[in-house]
């Protein structure tokens, strides 16, 4: 675990009660989890390795967009609407931007 990542955990996990929502980027995927710690269990997922989005030629803007939108409706679909948006170890902006954003349009709060 890097620096980054440990802190960012760390203060989530400290001040929030929500359920948090991770996202981890690869080279070539991008993956995104609802866990639980108090259980620790992953709630839903989503990632650009389902079938229904890689039979779609979509660029990696577009997939990250379609993710987050994706989970959202899980999400929301479970009853929760709101929860914490754990970046991990990567900065705020590019897909996981952009995923995030696509998640909130859809209306889960974090």
């Amino acid at each position: 675990m890097t620096n980054r990542q440990q802190r960012v955990r760390y203060k989530i996990k400290k001040f929030s009660n929500r359920k948090r929502l991770t996202i981890f980027r690869s080279n070539n995927h991008i993956y995104a989890q609802l866990i639980d710690d108090k259980n620790g269990t992953t709630i839903v997922s989503s990632s650009s390795i389902e079938k229904s989005l890689r039979e779609k030629d979509l660029s990696r803007k577009e997939i990250a967009e379609e993710i987050g939108k994706n989970i959202a409706k899980k999400i929301i679909s479970k009853g929760i609407d709101e929860v914490a948006f754990d970046r991990g170890r990567y900065k705020y902006h590019g897909v996981i931007k952009i995923l995030a954003d696509a998640a909130r349009s859809e209306g889960l709060k974090f």
